[in-house]
């Protein structure tokens, strides 16, 4: 079916939807995953399949558990196999909110915050994720030289040390979740790609959403969270500014490593907001 497809995902695949024809390749090389549209007799269908890319095991986990009233919104589960590293869902059609009027509309936010509200799924108490989260930005923050000034990396350090570790109650998160990954189709709002899915504070959702769509619109933010439900009140305060003290050091770090310049200077910018 596809050169970078093993032999072991092509039989999964053929057992899953039946014989098929590539109809677009939206591979991500740089993250070794193969992602296909196919279409079989059985209807069009998204592969996404890698040898090494954890993101594809996430996702199924994701699938599995399942989303409750979200039929539609989210793409159908079709088969996947956490050790053969391959994923089916179908088709789910649309186009992305990204870079379209959409993008700019109060309505996409308050259907996007409804979705988000019932993937949100209760995941428990975790005691050790605060704490976990602070050891992976000070990680980050050894990797900071040269990349952010050092007054800056000397408040965040201690930023970072005034942050007292306490038991967080835990939701099924997106964890990607912008209008990259929505999509729209007359007038629904519908939601993809769940390779970065895990058990979180419910606010990891809206750190990018804060620094960019929903920054400086607070119509946009209002009607966000009218979808959600719920705001961020002074009790996620301390685990709101750990999760974007995480999510923008680690963006500086990640993106310079990769070479992406103007992704560097959005965490950049970031740190500088969140200081």
């Amino acid at each position: 079916m596809h050169a970078d497809l093993t032999d072991a995902q092509t039989a999964l695949i053929h057992e899953w939807i039946g014989e098929g024809e590539i109809i677009h390749d939206h591979s991500w090389p740089l993250q070794d995953t193969t992602v296909l549209r196919v279409r079989s007799s059985q209807g069009d269908f998204i592969i996404k399949a890698s040898s090494t890319s954890h993101h594809i095991r996430r996702e199924i986990t994701a699938y599995q558990a399942g989303f409750d009233g979200l039929d539609g919104r989210v793409p159908q589960f079709v088969g996947g196999s956490a050790r053969s590293n391959v994923l089916a869902i179908r088709y789910l059609p649309g186009d992305l909110v990204e870079g379209t009027p959409s993008e700019s509309d109060p309505d996409t936010y308050r259907q996007a915050g409804e979705v988000l509200r019932r993937v949100h799924r209760p995941a428990g108490e975790s005691r050790d994720y605060f704490r976990a989260l602070m050891l992976k930005t000070r990680a980050w923050m050894n990797k900071t030289d040269g990349l952010v000034p050092e007054p800056q990396l000397a408040q965040l350090r201690d930023l970072v040390e005034s942050l007292v570790p306490r038991p967080v109650d835990l939701v099924s998160t997106h964890g990607d979740y912008q209008p990259r990954n929505w999509i729209q189709h007359d007038g629904e709002i519908r939601v993809i790609d769940f390779g970065r899915a895990a058990p979180r504070p419910w606010v990891h959702d809206v750190v990018r959403l804060s620094h960019q769509q929903l920054l400086g619109q607070p119509a946009l933010a209002w009607a966000f969270f009218e979808g959600v439900g719920r705001d961020i009140g002074e009790a996620e305060q301390d685990i709101w500014v750990a999760e974007n003290l995480n999510q923008a050091v680690g963006t500086v770090v990640w993106a310079h490593d990769v070479g992406d310049s103007a992704f560097e200077e959005a965490g950049r910018a970031m740190v500088t907001r969140i200081l």
